[in-house]
């Protein structure tokens, strides 16, 4: 699957709905984020009004990566505007939003605001070229 293309056309293996994702948004491939890309296509910018956001709250320990787990995962997921389907999940560990090591000094990045990373299933995509 060739993703790179900025003439690429998303849309929703369920119901074909066109998310309007912009591939000039497009993590590559090899960028590094804490909680993991695996299977997945990122991006740092997403057309909101093709998506429902629903926060979700649990309880239970999650690894994602092995640097990268918890007790209380908080996360949004993102689901098809056209059928409901989940597509992926917002993640708070795009870019920081500031130069510098953090408030106080400190570097990890739960202190340094970061951007928001909208994460899609490869599954839950189809790509195809625009003709």
């Amino acid at each position: 699957m060739t993703s790179s293309s900025s003439s690429s056309v998303y849309t929703c293996t369920e119901c074909g709905a066109n998310l309007n994702l912009n591939a000039a948004y497009l993590y590559p491939p090899d960028v590094y984020f804490e909680a993991g890309n695996k299977k997945t296509l990122s991006f740092s910018g997403i057309d909101t009004t093709k998506f429902r956001f629903e926060k979700e709250d649990k309880i239970m320990p999650f690894w994602e990566t092995r640097n990268y787990w918890g007790i209380q995962r908080t996360r949004t997921k993102i689901k098809c505007n056209g059928c409901g389907r989940l597509v992926g999940h917002v993640y708070d560990d795009g870019p920081p939003m500031m130069v510098g090591n953090g408030q106080y000094g400190f570097g990890p990045s739960q202190v340094i605001p970061r951007a928001a990373r909208y994460r899609f299933k490869i599954k839950a995509l189809r790509v195809s070229s625009q003709t």
